[in-house]
């Protein structure tokens, strides 16, 4: 459902001109960690950290973590932390470090993306770092493999800065209306030379990776370098420090219902599973989900006791329930404890 606010511009009077009335980047205060709240080791490959939130990586170490370090009167709790635990100063030509965020294409109809009435995104958060100097921001359509791009500057170390930043819509490239990954928002901390060697993409453009970090520093620099997050927005429509509307903050069971489309942690859960032994056959239960997921989502048993009744596993998984059973022929059934339903982009 679409609200669209408005409000009267002034010098000192902020607009409220918002498309949608449910934030579009989800978790954007941090609020919400499933999969735990310490992240170590990090140094490949792309890890889910906090709900909604990717951090990829090949260069150099990291611990990512849930802070309390959160700018001073602005309703935040929580903020992402990202730790340089083993440095990298001479980063390869492959090499990157990013925190990103990723989009179902269905969710982000509204921009008109690949129309002659293609809208402004906006994006906007907090940041503090050590490190001072440029960034580079990035939106991703993987549909159309488009991309376009921004320098963020930290001007004060050790200072949470607000960041406003807009792109101009797109007027070449639909996103696809489906549950699948249509748009990525990317904050590039470092990079090789695969990536900055061309000219920064400022305008929308065919992805050619020699353009997409241009100017960005190197967080894996120094084992002294932390980056702190919170705050994330995204907006249809063109608008600055002064004009953005206001952070939209949600309850915290509507925030986690949200992030559960997309994985949900179960613990402490008790399955009985009748199995008859004469019949040769085993009999199963379905366990419904807290919320549908986007997909039919990869199910992890993390812990269970099977009370001698052979061994227990999660069998075919639909977008609103998982089935469990048991290969063993007793009547009494299995206690699953934890698991996981993983259904991410």
């Amino acid at each position: 459902m679409a609200l669209t606010l408005h409000g009267t511009v002034s010098d000192n009077t902020v607009a409220l001109d918002r498309k949608t009335a449910t934030p579009l980047i989800i978790n954007g205060d941090m609020a919400i960690a499933q999969r735990g709240t310490s992240f170590t080791s990090l140094s490949s490959g792309a890890n889910q950290v906090l709900d909604r939130f990717a951090f990829l990586v090949n260069e150099g170490t990291f611990t990512v973590t849930q802070d309390s370090d959160v700018p001073t009167g602005q309703g935040f709790a929580k903020s992402l932390k990202i730790d340089c635990t083993t440095a990298d100063t001479e980063i390869t030509s492959d090499g990157y470090v990013q925190l990103y965020q990723r989009f179902e294409g269905q969710d982000l109809q509204m921009l008109k993306k690949g129309t002659s009435s293609a809208e402004y995104i906006t994006v906007a958060f907090w940041v503090k770092s050590n490190l001072t100097g440029n960034f580079v921001l990035e939106v991703k359509d993987h549909d159309n493999s488009r991309v376009i791009c921004s320098l963020v500057n930290i001007s004060s170390a050790n200072t949470w800065e607000k960041k406003v930043v807009s792109f101009a819509g797109d007027t070449t490239g639909a996103l696809t209306n489906d549950n699948g990954l249509s748009l990525q928002v990317t904050m590039w901390l470092a990079a090789g030379s695969d990536f900055t060697s061309g000219t920064l993409a400022t305008s929308w453009e065919a992805q050619n990776n020699v353009d997409r970090a241009v100017g960005t520093f190197n967080i894996a620099s120094s084992t002294s370098n932390e980056f702190y997050t919170t705050g994330w927005q995204m907006e249809v429509g063109e608008f600055d420090a002064n004009s953005i509307p206001p952070f939209q903050f949600e309850d915290a069971g509507t925030n986690l219902r949200r992030c559960q489309r997309y994985f949900e942690s179960v613990s402490g859960a008790y399955l009985s599973l009748l199995l008859i032994r004469s019949s040769g056959y085993l009999r199963a239960i379905n366990y419904p989900y807290k919320v549908n997921k986007r997909v039919a989502p990869t199910v992890t048993l993390i812990s269970a006791t099977t009370d001698g009744v052979g061994s227990l596993g999660p069998g075919s998984a639909t977008v609103d329930n998982v089935r469990f059973s048991c290969d063993g022929g007793e009547t009494s059934g299995p206690r699953v404890h934890d698991f996981t339903m993983d259904a991410e982009l």
